[in-house]
């Protein structure tokens, strides 16, 4: 069996544009399916797919491991987030092609099942883009919360935190809590809250936020820092008893072993597109499985990056919950099937053979590629702030 063509299927969703990978073989009708979306980078990360392609074109793509290698060493200069989500693309295609002709699902394929059901979690608004990055309202908050729980979801995320200065004063600190304390209200008790503070702080402004959000309980609080600066996570990690989640941003298990080192995670998010794929984040699952840090795999992207994660969970130990955005786009349902329904907030495993993911073509077309500009946020005197 040898590769014959790689190529990409980008379709907007609004905020980012979802790049879907697909391998073909000389086998009729095999073929695998992945994807490598990266926000505001697409053309970037196309071009590198192209790039990267051409060095496994001719291979047996049953080969998973082997053509990781060849992908990042043999370009030489390793890493990077534009290289690493390419790479994460193809990874994937490769584990559907495999799972396919082997005629299993992909959780088969990657150890079997370690649990019988995935507990998933929302966003406030299903995860519509302006509901999670532009709606910060107490009322809002409140209704879009309960409307989490009504749905049958026992965990949602909010971004309680906004708009921030390095150090902050204490209206921010008092609109983060009125904010939490309202997603609570909308909650209830039995709901679990995590708050992302999207890396938008330092760590002792993050402390203080840590502190007026505690009495609450957050599941978790994620990135309080800049995704470089370890020992400030560390730091705020020994400062508070709610749990500390990072890792988005991050794209190998190296640069995880500074976070487990210093003890500043409970819980790992890398991100299955940007992180080397399947390949490289069941590495850094068990790496993080010999520190006690459950997986919570980061995940704002499209519904194959989605069933990815879904198989990923049902076959690691130490997965813990999984992120989805359902209502990012009207036509996300349009344009694939075989997403695992979400049922009282949690999935079972799909019996499919591969990912269990097919892409609808014409539907795709109706959403060709956008530029699509980064939110850009500036402090009150005009220098230039983290979103």
């Amino acid at each position: 069996m040898k590769i014959t063509t790689i190529k990409t299927i980008v379709v907007n969703a609004r905020l980012r544009n979802w790049i879907f990978v697909r391998i073909d073989t000389d086998v009729p009708g095999l073929y695998g399916l992945g994807e490598a979306t990266l926000e505001f980078q697409t053309r970037a990360v196309t071009g590198a797919i192209e790039d990267m392609g051409s060095l496994i074109l001719g291979e047996d793509p049953r080969n998973i491991e082997h053509l990781w290698q060849v992908m990042f060493r043999h370009l030489f200069f390793k890493g990077g987030i534009v290289t690493m989500s390419a790479l994460s693309g193809i990874d994937q295609a490769l584990h559907d092609l495999k799972s396919k002709d082997l005629g299993i699902p992909l959780w088969q394929l990657i150890g079997g099942l370690s649990r019988k059901r995935l507990r998933m979690y929302d966003h406030l608004g299903g995860g519509e883009s302006d509901a999670v990055y532009n709606s910060a309202a107490v009322a809002s908050f409140s209704e879009k919360a309960a409307r989490s729980r009504e749905d049958g979801f026992s965990a949602v995320k909010i971004l309680a935190v906004g708009r921030t200065a390095p150090l902050d004063g204490l209206a921010a600190l008092n609109e983060a809590e009125a904010l939490m304390r309202a997603a609570r209200e909308g909650a209830g008790d039995d709901v679990d809250i995590m708050v992302d503070l999207h890396g938008r702080t330092t760590s002792a402004m993050a402390i203080s936020y840590a502190k007026v959000l505690e009495p609450y309980r957050p599941f978790f609080i994620e990135e309080p820092c800049q995704p470089e600066d370890w020992e400030g996570t560390a730091r705020v990690a020994r400062s508070t008893r709610v749990p500390i989640a990072a890792g988005e941003r991050l794209v190998h298990r190296h640069e995880f072993l500074h976070l487990l080192q210093a003890g500043a995670i409970a819980v790992a998010q890398p991100d299955v597109c940007h992180a080397g794929g399947l390949t490289e984040i069941r590495k850094i699952a068990a790496l993080c499985d010999s520190y006690g840090v459950s997986m919570a795999p980061h995940n704002p992207l499209g519904p194959i990056a989605t069933m990815v994660n879904i198989h990923f969970g049902f076959s690691t130990p130490n997965f813990l919950i999984q992120e989805v955005m359902r209502s990012d786009v009207p036509w996300r349902d349009e344009i694939v099937t075989g997403v695992t329904p979400i049922v009282g907030g949690y999935v079972e495993p799909s019996m499919v053979p591969g990912i269990g993911i097919e892409i609808d073509m014409k539907a795709a077309a109706k959403h060709p590629y956008q530029e699509v500009r980064p939110i850009q946020w500036y402090h009150h005197d005009g220098s230039v702030a983290d979103w």
